[in-house]
């Protein structure tokens, strides 16, 4: 059976910890492929994010050239509000010969009592997180609302790594660079279009 990975996110911007999650998973996991879902509209954030044609763009141009990695709209083609165990009961019908693993940050693990249904989205897939320093993830609390949750969650061990969407927004912000924190050709957008800076709305 093919294994499939799947990397959810608002990718705003996509960022180099995203692409080292996938990268590795790929390896570790022996996974087929890796399917990155762009979110249009997150039920957990607000509506202050780029618009979706630009995280669009940033996304492939982040995952240009690696063969194992696609874009999925296929939350881009329902209405929202947009839940992950949706988008795997979407991505099962569609792809049945194949073994989900879904990739995760550990902020997002630590999180995933607040995602909708944890306890049947674990039952379609694997976790497969990627630890944050920094970040607790404590999994016997997890254990006693998810039964079942340790024994479905793997750890993918990569350099640590303190890069995050919400730190290069605020670097942008204050003027500094990002050098290394994204694919050269996701800071060329971001500088291209303005996003991030304060007083500036990006081209729609």
């Amino acid at each position: 059976m093919e294994g499939l990975g799947v990397l959810g996110g608002t990718f705003d911007p996509p960022h180099n910890a995203h692409l080292a999650l996938a990268e590795r998973s790929l390896r570790q996991r022996a996974l087929a492929r890796v399917m990155w879902v762009l979110t249009p509209d997150p039920p957990h954030k607000d509506d202050n994010i780029t618009p979706y044609p630009l995280r669009r763009e940033m996304l492939l141009a982040a995952i240009a050239g690696i063969p194992a990695f696609e874009l999925s709209e296929v939350e881009a083609e329902r209405r929202g509000p947009h839940y992950m165990v949706d988008t795997l009961r979407i991505l099962r019908r569609r792809n049945p010969d194949t073994e989900i693993t879904l990739l995760l940050g550990g902020d997002s693990l630590r999180d995933i009592l607040r995602w909708h249904h944890p306890r049947e989205l674990i039952r379609m897939c694997t976790l497969a997180v990627l630890r944050r320093p920094g970040t607790r993830v404590g999994m016997a609390r997890l254990e006693k609302f998810v039964p079942g949750i340790s024994k479905r969650t793997v750890f993918i061990e990569a350099p640590p790594m303190q890069i995050s969407s919400t730190n290069i927004r605020s670097l942008v912000r204050e003027g500094k660079s990002i050098a290394g924190q994204v694919p050269p050709a996701v800071g060329e957008i971001i500088r291209r279009n303005g996003l991030y800076r304060e007083n500036t709305k990006p081209v729609e």
